[in-house]
């Protein structure tokens, strides 16, 4: 790779053999065509190298971590695309129907919005004072786990999203 990016064939199958047995143990599932598969996972980790973080290899990343937070993946669309068209944007993660050969991965369409509808959909988190609630509760914006606790935890403990992925939600 140019400009100063170097993936290399291990670095690649690490990160697959690592992704394959974290998402298997979470019950997600990675595409079975291993090499499409590990092509995706150089991208994560040209991605990494270029931003600092695994942006989806399948969207344009801005660099700026705080406006891609919904395109890390596992991206918060993930669950969505699986539910409606068995695979995400990527095609990274598939369904169980898709691995039981009951359905084929089709194409699927960009749910990201648009920047400026982007930008207009944070919501300002709940005043606490509002609440009475005795801790925060925190929800990953990946999969929806939700915990009630001073802060969000380092991983989240359903699909594996790091910290900055929770949002305050009360």
């Amino acid at each position: 790779m140019s400009g100063g990016i170097t993936v290399t064939p291990e670095s690649v199958d690490n990160l697959y053999n690592r992704l394959k047995r974290e998402v298997e143990a979470t019950g997600y599932h990675l595409n079975v065509d291993v090499e499409f598969t590990k092509k995706l996972v150089e991208g994560l980790l040209v991605n990494e190298q270029r931003y600092g973080y695994w942006a989806c290899p399948c969207r344009l990343a801005s660099g700026k971590k705080e406006e891609d937070l919904d395109i890390i993946c596992p991206c918060d669309y993930r669950d969505a695309d699986l539910n409606d068209y068995g695979a995400c944007y990527c095609a990274l993660y598939v369904s169980q129907e898709v691995l039981d050969g009951k359905r084929e991965i089709g194409p699927v369409p960009e749910r990201r919005p648009p920047p400026e509808e982007r930008e207009k959909a944070k919501v300002a988190p709940v005043p606490t004072s509002v609440l009475s609630l005795p801790l925060p509760v925190w929800r990953c914006s990946v999969c929806g786990y939700l915990c009630a606790r001073d802060e969000p935890p380092e991983v989240c403990p359903i699909c594996r999203a790091k910290k900055d992925r929770f949002k305050r939600f009360m």
